[in-house]
């Protein structure tokens, strides 16, 4: 007899949970049906921006093939709405009309863009009416908007300073737009850096052709447009922005509504414990932007300090590769409880990467070399205090800061500084031990080096969303692969964020090399 497991949402991380779970519908133990909103199936929403400028193509960011799913048995509908769940019943209520019943049913409806309440636009955070000219970047039709801006050359004014922000607008003027990013703060990307690499970071913004508005706080649109749509981005002192296309980038909210509606345990996100299984509901799960891990156990140590969802494609695929094994031992018969638990997500490490800008952050790097008080707190029974080591050269662009304990990066920080952010990445997610002489590492970019030096390391992560290494990459390399896209189709490397493309081309043009040798 087999289960049927129903899947709510198909984004990137229900696509690789389908994906995970064809073995399971294949030997009759699965009946799978999936439920997407959009008319789309699963694309990689992170590169909806890349789409906008031109550098993509829909059907390169296509994860799955309806088609070849459907001929493996799983029932696909999409462009349907579900309307509530019944837990009593075991039942699914769509729009229209129709119900499906679930023996285990999966959460995966990701998240929506937080719209703040500005005068001219609907405040209403779940379904806010957005105007002409005005998009918040998350789906294919938001990226034909773009397009059409960024090919015509028009005005783009982005709100927000976060990293998909800033790699809009980066992209944008790159390809031909005026861009202005307005945030709210001294320096685009206020939660994650300090003073010193925020303004290095906006300097080089400025370089790159990007206007930056600081400390600007907005109140509401103007739609003096000729077809009534945005014509400005109204501040609290009286001044405004003027522009032909508005995209919001202020961050996401999960979508929990569904959940709620149902009796569901929220905070941030569904509250799922570390098996993913809904508090008090040993039915339902919950995956990727709407999941929250925290156990319902007040004493549990690992959920004590738990942060939200992480927003990020790459917790959310592994949750999906895990509860795939979970769910097939359930529908076995197996007892699923002797699987681990779901191993804790690592510190997330933040990359930008545009053409003619660099920067990676990850852990804490919000304390000076002089903040002795910060510096000590917490060196207790032998503990050792924190250590900062600060390099700065803003004319030249170029910034980092290492936070250490005991020699162990707790927090960095680069700013064009491209190699020694590899490095530091390299060595923070390993929890290795820096050289005691921190200057080492700031030489990786100096003039000595020679050029192709900043290539990937094949013993290390190379893609951080998917989790493939260096070596992985290497050997599809070995087996064929010439391109980034066949060695993404075979290793699944650069199908997140895209941020490690460059590197996977590194790796492709190191072994040709050295071929040709």
């Amino acid at each position: 007899m087999s289960e049927q497991i129903v899947i709510v949402g198909f984004g990137p991380v229900a696509a690789r949970l389908v994906d995970e779970l064809l073995p399971a519908v294949r030997s009759g133990h699965v009946r799978l049906t999936v439920l997407g909103e959009e008319a789309e199936a699963a694309y990689n929403r992170v590169l909806v921006a890349d789409l906008g400028v031109g550098r993509t193509t829909a059907d390169a960011l296509a994860l799955t093939d309806t088609s070849d799913l459907a001929a493996e048995g799983v029932d696909i509908r999409l462009g349907i709405r579900v309307r509530r769940v019944d837990r009593a019943r075991q039942q699914v209520v769509l729009s229209d009309g129709a119900s499906v019943h679930y023996d285990r049913l999966v959460f995966a409806t990701g998240s929506r863009p937080v719209i703040p309440n500005l005068t001219g636009i609907n405040p209403d955070p779940s379904s806010p009416v957005l105007p002409a000219g005005v998009t918040a970047l998350r789906d294919l039709r938001d990226a034909e908007v773009l397009r059409q801006a960024v090919d015509g050359g028009k005005r783009v004014v982005v709100l927000g300073g976060g990293v998909l922000g800033l790699e809009t607008a980066l992209a944008a003027s790159e390809e031909g737009a005026t861009v202005t990013v307005v945030h709210n703060g001294p320096h685009p990307l206020g939660r994650s850096i300090d003073r010193g690499g925020g303004a290095v970071l906006a300097a080089g913004l400025r370089r790159c052709g990007v206007r930056v508005a600081g400390n600007a706080r907005s109140t509401g649109v103007e739609h003096n447009a000729p077809d009534g749509g945005f014509s400005a981005l109204l501040l609290d002192d009286g001044s405004a922005i003027d522009g032909d296309l508005l995209v919001i980038s202020c961050g996401v909210r999960p979508r929990t509504e569904l959940a709620e509606g149902c009796g569901l345990s929220t905070g941030t996100g569904i509250l799922v414990d570390h098996r993913l299984r809904a508090h008090h509901e040993p039915h339902i799960f919950a995956i990727g932007d709407c999941a929250e891990v925290r156990c319902p156990d007040p004493g549990c140590a690992a959920c004590r300090h738990a942060s939200g969802p992480s927003g990020l494609v790459g917790p959310g695929w592994r949750q999906a590769e895990w509860l795939a094994g979970y769910l097939t031992l359930l529908a076995e018969g197996a007892d699923a409880d002797v699987l681990p638990a779901l191993p804790p997500e690592q510190p997330g490490v933040v990359v930008l990467k545009a053409r003619g800008m660099n920067l990676a952050v990850a852990g804490d790097n919000a304390a000076e070399p002089w903040d002795e008080e910060i510096l000590t707190a917490g060196a207790v029974n032998g503990r050792p205090r924190r250590h900062v080591s600060q390099w700065a050269d803003p004319e030249h662009g170029r910034y980092v800061k290492m936070t250490t304990r005991g020699g162990v990066l707790e927090g960095l920080l680069a700013v064009g500084m491209p190699r020694t952010a590899a490095e530091l990445v390299g060595l923070f997610e390993r929890g290795a031990e820096l050289p005691a002489d921190r200057s080492l590492l700031l030489r990786l970019d100096g003039p000595d080096q020679l050029p192709g030096g900043g290539a990937a390391d094949p013993a290390g992560t190379v893609c951080r969303c998917a989790g493939v290494s260096g070596a992985a990459i290497m050997t599809a390399v070995s087996d064929g692969c010439s391109t980034v896209a066949e060695v993404s189709k075979a290793t699944r490397a650069g199908t997140g964020c895209g941020g490690c493309h460059e590197d996977i081309k590194g790796l492709i043009e190191r072994h040709f090399q050295a071929a040709a040798a």
